[in-house]
This record gives C-alpha cells, sequence and structure tokens, in this order.
C-alpha cells in the first residue's frame, strides 16, 4: 500500500494542470461541506456552544485530504464565515461569532484538521485501531483551542458565556456524540482504503 499518501492523492490527476484545479475543487468544495454539516445543529440551552455534524466533517475532511489541503480547506471556510457569509451553526456569519464562545472551536477546527491530516499521511487512517487515536487527537487538540478560549472569555474578559463550569460548558455535552462520530470514522476511513485497493486504484498509483 502507498506511504505518505492520502485518498485525495490517490485519486488526484496525474497531469498538473487537472491536479491544480483537482485540489481547488477539493478546497472550496470542502469549505461549503463544513458550512453545509454546521447546519445540522442543536442549541443547547445551558450551552452557548450547540451541537453541531461539522466536527465529524473536519477530521473527515483532514484524513481523506491531508494536512496541507485539509488545512486550508477548514481556513477557507473559517474565512467565509467571518466575511459574514451564513456558514457557521444557525445561519450566522461575521467577526462577532470567531470573537465568541465558539471562536475557539472554530480556530480549534483548523490544527485538528491539520493534525488528523498528517496522521492520516503517515498511514493512521488505514486501521481502525490507529484511526481511532488519530481521530481522538484532531479531538483533544480541537478542545484544547475551544476550552482556553471559553476561559479566556470569562475569566480574562468578564463574558457571561453560562453558569457552569467551562468543562461542562463546552466539553461534556459533546462527549457522547464525539465518541459516535469517533466511531463512525473507524469503519468508514478503513473501509475506504479496503476498497481503494480491491477495485485496484491503490495500487495504479504505485
Amino acid at each position: 500500500m502507498l506511504a505518505n499518501v492520502t485518498v485525495a492523492d490517490i485519486l488526484r490527476p496525474c497531469e498538473k494542470r487537472w491536479a491544480g484545479f483537482y485540489d481547488l475543487i477539493l478546497i472550496v468544495g470542502g469549505s461549503l461541506l463544513i458550512g453545509l454539516s454546521a447546519q445540522f445543529a442543536v442549541r443547547l440551552p445551558f450551552s452557548p456552544v450547540p451541537v453541531t455534524a461539522q466536527t465529524f466533517a473536519v477530521l473527515m475532511i483532514g484524513a481523506l485530504f491531508g494536512s496541507q489541503r485539509g488545512g486550508v480547506t477548514i481556513l477557507l471556510y473559517v474565512i467565509e464565515g467571518a466575511a459574514g457569509l451564513p456558514v457557521f451553526a444557525m445561519g450566522q456569519g461575521g467577526a462577532a461569532v470567531l470573537l465568541g464562545p465558539r471562536g475557539g472551536y472554530l480556530v480549534g477546527f483548523v490544527a485538528a484538521a491539520y493534525a488528523v491530516g498528517l496522521l492520516a499521511e503517515r498511514g493512521w487512517d488505514r486501521r481502525i485501531g490507529t484511526t481511532i487515536l488519530a481521530m481522538v487527537f484532531g479531538e483533544a487538540l480541537m478542545y484544547v483551542f475551544a476550552l482556553s478560549w471559553l476561559f479566556c472569555l470569562r475569566l480574562v474578559f468578564r463574558v457571561p458565556i453560562g453558569a457552569g463550569s467551562i468543562l461542562a460548558l463546552g466539553l461534556y455535552p459533546f462527549i457522547v456524540g464525539d465518541i459516535l462520530k469517533i466511531v463512525l470514522a473507524a469503519i468508514v476511513l478503513p473501509s475506504g482504503w479496503k476498497l481503494l485497493k480491491f477495485t485496484g486504484i491503490a495500487e495504479k498509483r504505485k
């Protein structure tokens, strides 16, 4: 099996001019997919951060696209939202969202996608066990940014972001959903590699 490549690399055209167009389509299309996944949201009465399908989309894009394409894709999504496009959860947009409770998550998405992409480039997405580890690492990295920003909002900038501890507001409500997303990724990604191997697509790129 090919080393240091992702699924997107396997499917990338060999001809240079088409390869660049392929990368552009992936990045723009991926950013729009993240925006769409953000609309599958459930507002929590006790937390300023809604539950969305974004995290799964972010981690999958990182694993499928690789570190550079994945990171740029999520960064483009954040820029689109900051510019005012209604791509953030609940159809919101604007720089104010980045400065609010969700800002740390959005920045963390970029870091998580890049990190998961790096691990995928090293083959971590080809086996169930390592896929789980890669996804857990990506989730943990995202929460480092998210919880740190919530901490700063409350204790440094004195912004009222809800009652309860920072963990109760920004981590605990999402654990069950995150576990389900990780399990789903651990099924989908290794299965995708097996399919590429079975069809001979991966072998043709050696």
